[in-house]
């Protein structure tokens, strides 16, 4: 096993072990001051590892369970098994429906205040961030037709400010999901102003909405660091590799014709499919020349150049001082943006899954547990502040999906009540059941589709 997949699966296992947990804890927490019975409360799944017993009247088991992937909150309830005489007030489905409501809403609840928390101390620690500047703008796009430029700085997006990439980014993508309609505040290199505005036809809409696809679809990319084309690994049996490449080769010329940015070499292969091509590069100081023929390649209708060939990033790399944003408060300051950021993602989920349903979104972005892997290994590589942001949100999006009503999650739970307290009296065990297995139908579809896109994603 690779450290980036033992990395990917031990972070995935904690973040999944540490949300599960804080949910189920927020059951726990509120069923125990509202009067519930608690019977047990596991961290982890599967065999006992360590257990103890509280030392009140209600002797709740406390375990430590060997399969670390969240945990469980069991409750006393008559409809598992008899009830000892004299606890049946204490039973689930004996509680008034409001508290048996509030119960169901503290899992989810509890994984909102842990992005809260996560993204209070993120703002205090620094929220690192870069400015929103247009490298390239595709002639032909929807970009240059709104008039977009190179080193133009997005200060605006639908009044909106947005400081950073990421702001941009969510920002722009609402507006085009919304109406296609994107206004633009700029400000150029040389701090002039302007207005502008993208528009995007409704048939291509949906598309962008495919991960990677926005910035592309739109004609645009933000600014990065001129990138050497510096040999940084190489495909078995490809053409660079078969014309005698090497890791740590700096090519310098195509044919005679010199590139400085690998964004450009990759440009020029790409139209050279089955074409003699010299490359110059250097090698511990000295110049070398390869001989070699770009393979044709398929992609999207079109015959394209490649080689086999990736790059690292050079000397170049770093972005100036003026491209880079930290975000920071002190202790009481950092209240609020922490509870606004936590509502605007939750608000973002919820829109975008509802659009998911109508079919405004891609349903390609739904991940499952071999993404959701990838990106924990990635954050936990690059570090805390990273990592901590990814818990935050996954934390949301646990705390939104538990709150559908799927019979099976919180939300239905909580339909199921809301029932209850309308008609006057519990639903049907056979209604229950039949909601019941509707509910895990749904998941097993979701989780299905979930690791299509993981698949797909995962071999290109």
């Amino acid at each position: 096993m690779s450290f980036a997949i033992l990395t990917a699966f031990i972070a995935f296992v904690v973040a999944i072990g540490v949300l599960v947990s804080v949910h189920e804890f927020g059951h726990y927490w509120v069923a125990r001051r509202l009067g519930f019975k608690v019977l047990r409360f596991s961290l982890g799944f599967g065999k006992p590892l360590l257990m103890r017993k509280s030392r009140d009247a209600d002797e709740v088991e406390y375990v430590l369970a060997a399969i670390p992937l969240g945990g469980y909150v069991r409750l006393l309830d008559e409809r598992d098994g008899p009830v000892p005489p004299g606890e049946e007030h204490r039973a689930f489905n004996r509680r008034p429906p409001l508290a048996r409501i509030a119960v169901l809403l503290a899992g989810p609840g509890a994984n909102f205040l842990f992005a809260i928390v996560a993204y209070w101390i993120l703002f205090m620690q620094g929220v690192p961030g870069l400015k929103p500047v247009i490298g390239e703008v595709a002639p032909d796009s929807h970009a240059a037709h709104a008039d977009l430029r190179p080193l133009d700085e997005i200060v605006e997006v639908a009044g909106k400010p947005t400081p950073t990439r990421q702001a941009a980014m969510l920002t722009i993508l609402e507006q085009v999901v919304e109406d296609g309609v994107v206004a633009l505040e700029v400000r150029d290199d040389r701090g002039g102003a302007r207005s502008l505005t993208i528009r995007v036809p409704e048939s291509e809409r949906r598309t962008l909405t495919e991960p990677g696809e926005l910035l592309r679809g739109l004609g645009l990319s933000f600014w990065y660091p001129p990138q050497p084309v510096i040999v940084a690994e190489l495909t078995p049996d490809d053409p660079a590799i078969r014309a005698g490449l090497a890791i740590g080769d700096r090519i310098v010329a195509v044919d005679g014709q010199a590139v400085a940015e690998y964004s450009a070499f990759i440009a020029e292969i790409r139209s050279r499919p089955e074409r003699s091509t010299r490359l110059t590069a250097i090698r511990d100081g000295k110049t070398v020349e390869f001989d070699l023929v770009p393979k044709a390649v398929i992609e999207e209708g079109q015959t394209v150049g490649k080689i086999g060939l990736g790059a690292a990033l050079g000397d170049g790399s770093g972005f100036p001082a003026s491209m880079q944003i930290v975000e920071r408060y002190g202790p009481f300051a950092a209240a609020a943006p922490a509870v606004r950021e936590t509502w605007d993602k939750s608000a973002l989920t919820v829109r975008f899954l509802w659009r998911m349903v109508t079919g405004h979104v891609s349903t390609k972005n739904i991940s499952g547990p071999i993404n959701i892997a990838q990106y924990a290994g990635l954050t936990a590589t690059e570090g805390f502040t990273y990592y901590l942001g990814f818990l935050a949100l996954v934390s949301i999006s646990l705390a939104v999906l538990n709150l559908l009503p799927v019979p099976v999650l919180d939300g239905g739970q909580i339909v199921f009540q809301l029932v209850e307290m309308v008609k006057g009296a519990p639903l049907s065990m056979e209604a229950q059941v039949v909601g019941q297995k509707v509910g895990i139908a749904m998941l097993v579809l979701l989780m299905g589709f979930a690791f299509y896109n993981d698949i797909t994603r995962l071999f290109g």
